[in-house]
Formats: C-alpha cells, sequence, structure tokens
C-alpha cells in the first residue's frame, strides 16, 4: 500500500520532477480531472452540476472534470471565481479543452459564469474545485458563501485534493464545509488523515495520474500513514528452539488505588506476546491483583508509601532478565504526587525500555524539564502516550511556538523530549525525535472509551519487552490497538480490547509478505 504522507510542497515538487522527465503538466492535469470525473460517474447518476472553479491548477482540474463529464452526457455548468482571462499555465490550456468541448457538445449553449450565489440554482451536484491543500489563509468572500450554501441546501460536495478551506498540511479549517468525497492524486496529504481535515474530506478517493514512485526517493518522506508495510520486518516472531525469556518479560506498576488501569496494560502485554508480565504493587492491595490475574504474575512491595517502594522497586528493576517497564496507569491514586515522582525518576534509571503513561507525565507538569532530563540521561528508548490533556500539562504552548497542527507538534516535542511521543486521538500521531512520523486513520471511534488507553500502553511494553525498536513498537501497537476493536465491533469495552488481540495479531500474519 502507498502509505507516505506527503506536504503539499513534496507534492509539488512531485509533479515538478514528473513534468521535468518530460510528462507535460497538461497531462497530469488531464488525468486528474478525469479521476475526479470517473470518482462522480461511479456514485452517482447524471444529474445537473456545477463545477466551481480557482484561479489555479485546482480549477484546471475542475474545468478538465467537467469537459468529461460534460462529454459523458451530464448537464454541467462551471463557475468561475476570476475571469477566464487571468488563467495562465495548465489552467488555461484546461480552459481552452473546456471550451472546445461546449462547442462540440454544447453548440450555442452558455456553460460558463462567473461564481456567484445563483451558481447554485437548479444544482443537485457541487464540485469544489477552488483552492485545493495549498490555501493557507482563512476561505473568505464568495467562495466561502457559496460552499456555505451548497452545505445548507444539502447539496453533495465533491472536493479536489482536498476541501476548499483546509490546510493541506496540517489539517485545520478555516471556513470549509463537509465533503462527501474528496479524490486526490499520487499519495495522501497529512490534512487527509489529521482532524478536522479527515472528517472534512468525507470518502477518500486516491487517484494515480501518472507520477512515478521513483520521485519519492528525491522527496525525503518522514511522514507515513500507519501501516504494516512501515514496521512488519521487525516485528517479533517466535523462535521455536525459544522459551518464555526469550520473548521478554514486562514490568508494570500497579498503584494502590487505581487498580483496573495496571491490571488492563498487563493483560495487554501479555496477549501481544510477552513471555512473562509481572505487576509489582503495594502488598497491601496485592490480594486485589492476585485474586483477579491468573498467567500474570503479581510481586508485592512492603512498606506504606513511595519512599519503602522504592527500594522494593529497585531490587526488581536490578532482575537482569527484565526487558522493559510500564508506570502511569492508575498510578497516582493513592500516592502524594512527589513520591510517584521518585518512582519514575527510579524507573528511568534502570536502564530498561521505558513506556511512560498517564499520571507518570502529569506529575511532572510543574517541573516537565526534570522528566526530559531524566529521559536524556537514560539512554534507553522511552516512549510517551499522552492524550491531548496530559500533552499540553508538559508541553507549554511556547515551546510549541510556529508548530501548527498535532503532527507538527508532536514531532516538536519528540525533539524536546528525547522521547517517541505517541500523542493519542482519532488521528493518533507517533513521532521520533529524529522526524519519522506516521499519522495512524484506523482506529474506529469505539476506542474512546476509560482504560482503553491503559491498553494501548500495554501493547507497547509487550513489543518492546520482545526487543522490537521504540519507534516501531510505538506505531505497531496503535495498529493492532485499532484492529482489535474493530474485530469487536459496537459496544466495546476496554476490558474487551486484550482479548481481540489474538484476532488482530491474525490480521497482520495474514499480511505478512513472507
Amino acid at each position: 500500500m502507498a502509505c507516505e504522507l506527503l506536504t503539499v510542497g513534496q507534492m509539488a515538487q512531485a509533479d515538478a520532477l514528473t513534468i521535468e522527465a518530460g510528462t507535460p503538466g497538461f497531462t497530469l492535469m488531464q488525468a486528474a480531472g478525469l479521476a475526479v470525473a470517473q470518482a462522480i460517474v461511479q456514485r452517482w447518476s447524471p444529474r445537473a452540476t456545477v463545477v466551481l472553479c480557482g484561479p489555479g491548477n485546482n480549477g484546471g482540474d475542475g474545468l478538465v472534470a467537467a469537459a468529461e463529464l460534460l462529454q459523458q452526457g451530464w448537464p454541467v455548468r462551471v463557475a468561475m471565481l476570476a475571469e477566464p482571462e487571468r488563467l495562465a499555465g495548465d489552467a488555461r490550456l484546461a480552459w481552452a479543452h473546456w471550451q472546445a468541448r461546449c462547442v462540440a457538445c454544447a453548440p450555442g449553449q452558455t456553460l460558463s459564469a462567473l461564481l456567484d450565489e445563483a451558481s447554485l440554482d437548479g444544482q443537485a451536484l457541487v464540485v469544489d474545485a477552488l483552492f485545493g491543500a495549498g490555501l493557507t489563509r482563512p476561505l473568505d468572500g464568495m467562495a466561502a458563501r457559496v460552499l456555505a450554501k451548497a452545505q445548507r441546501k444539502g447539496l453533495p460536495i465533491v472536493a479536489v485534493d482536498v476541501p476548499s478551506g483546509v490546510w493541506g498540511d496540517s489539517g485545520a479549517s478555516a471556513g470549509a464545509v463537509h465533503c462527501d468525497v474528496t479524490v486526490t492524486f499520487f499519495r495522501l496529504k497529512p490534512a487527509h488523515l489529521l482532524m478536522p481535515g479527515r472528517q472534512l474530506c468525507g470518502e477518500r478517493v486516491l487517484a494515480d495520474i501518472g507520477v512515478p514512485d521513483t520521485v519519492l526517493t528525491r522527496l525525503q518522506v518522514r511522514a507515513w500513514q500507519n501501516e504494516p508495510a512501515l514496521w512488519q520486518t521487525v516485528y517479533p516472531r517466535a523462535d521455536m528452539a525459544g522459551h518464555k525469556y526469550h520473548r521478554g518479560h514486562a514490568l508494570v506498576w500497579g498503584g494502590p488505588l487505581m487498580t483496573g488501569a495496571p491490571r488492563l496494560a498487563a493483560r495487554a502485554a501479555a496477549r501481544v506476546g510477552a513471555g512473562l508480565t509481572t505487576v509489582c504493587v503495594p502488598q497491601a492491595v496485592w490480594p486485589v491483583y492476585a485474586g483477579s490475574l491468573t498467567s500474570i504474575m503479581v510481586h508485592p512491595l512492603v512498606g506504606e508509601g513511595p519512599n519503602q517502594w522504592q527500594g522494593g522497586l529497585q531490587t526488581l528493576l536490578g532482575d537482569a532478565r527484565l526487558s522493559a517497564v510500564l508506570i502511569g496507569p492508575g498510578a497516582l491514586g493513592g500516592t502524594h504526587p512527589g513520591g510517584l515522582k521518585a518512582l519514575v525518576l527510579t524507573v528511568l534509571a534502570s536502564g530498561r525500555p521505558v513506556v511512560l503513561d498517564a499520571d507518570a507525565l502529569s506529575v511532572f507538569q510543574d517541573d516537565p524539564s526534570l522528566l526530559f532530563a531524566a529521559i536524556a540521561g537514560h539512554g534507553r528508548p522511552v516512549v510517551i502516550t499522552p492524550h491531548d490533556g496530559e500533552f499540553a500539562r508538559i508541553f507549554a504552548p511556547s515551546t510549541l511556538a510556529g508548530c501548527e497542527g498535532k503532527l507538527a507538534k508532536a514531532r516538536k516535542a519528540a525533539q524536546l523530549s528525547g522521547a517517541i511521543v505517541l500523542l493519542k486521538g482519532p488521528d493518533t500521531v507517533v513521532a521520533a525525535p529524529d522526524g519519522r512520523a506516521v499519522i495512524n486513520a484506523s482506529a474506529p471511534p469505539t476506542l474512546a472509551t476509560a482504560g482503553s488507553g491503559d491498553v494501548l500502553a500495554g501493547l507497547i511494553l509487550g513489543l518492546l519487552a520482545q526487543g522490537m525498536p521504540a519507534w516501531q513498537a510505538a506505531c505497531a501497537a496503535v495498529w493492532l490497538h485499532g484492529e482489535a476493536a474493530q474485530a469487536f465491533g459496537p459496544g466495546l469495552v476496554a476490558e474487551d480490547l486484550p482479548e481481540k488481540v489474538p484476532a488482530a495479531l491474525r490480521r497482520l500474519a495474514a499480511q505478512d509478505p513472507d
């Protein structure tokens, strides 16, 4: 699957490289317009259609689409945002192509006019070919009014590239309206996966317009849609000659009050393949954990508070067979913030791959630099898994100045913290300090339920324990998390997710190229 994500600038470069290699720009425009027309014909029967065309190449794509629909017998009109005489380059060639098609198919009829609110009168379908992904200012003026009117009237809208008003690199919206279908070309852009752009796009259609894959080597791609092809070659496989310690020993910190979250995480780590999973807990609550966990070991820590628990935790971390550690789910309940902070720093001093989630992040909101320094001195991979609220607590807006959108913020946060940053949400981003990033678009909305994040943290832990590289482990865990939720369907609660991990693993195995 083509999973590279291109910025607006990279897509322009891809077009330029293709043209430089001998393909005329208008040939690419013709292919794009034909793809738009084909997407329309496949979804609707012929009906009165108005194509709203802007002054650039997006409008040129729309003119080609209009000409093709007219050729196929559709009643089509074009509404131009600017006088045709102002068009230049390939867009001007597209205007000539449209005019020639009008003469051939509808001689004597006027099928073009300047855009105004009357452009929608009598129309049953709207094509938005006004601006595309390059717009970085609010949609305004007549274009905004006409699109808003189309939405009020309930007319289906097909967008060319992205809905006008959605910013291609960030997915931000400034005046865009919801479209039923969005047709884009060669590769998706971040806006097609990041909210709210993803939702505004409606159904996405990715069309081949003749740009060769070879141009990708010149584009320095650093973002991808999260797919197994990215990380499947380093996914851990069971060794026929191995034993449980070969598959890793995962450790979860279990707090004294909120006991459900650590248990969810531990079950997920075990389900995803960790050979052993242990939850270490204050001795007073050992019966709570031990009474509900069977294949997962429960290790009691003596003492009445974090200062005493810390010694037992250090002893446990001294076991050379321990592979990776998770702290955070349910950790603050019943624990003083200062005590939890000390436990987190103890874990970071262990020399093991670490996952920090939930409370293990929020407890540093008054001094994030302390956390970042500990991560920097840790010398082993660290994955942090904040949701938006936790992210805002440890990454102040001033530290993210100039970052537009979730992708840019996650990348900057990874650079600042030195950790793999998994910024959760319907458009989860996983970013590495070196700039690599994925956007995940496969998670169903049923994952918006208490405890699902704890399961995700456990999946990452289980993969790290098996030796998977940290960025790839986080990407794989997000994908498996979504697949498990899809496998269960409606009515999902967090306890269901670990039990559906085997189904997700079977789906992953079916995609293995080997």
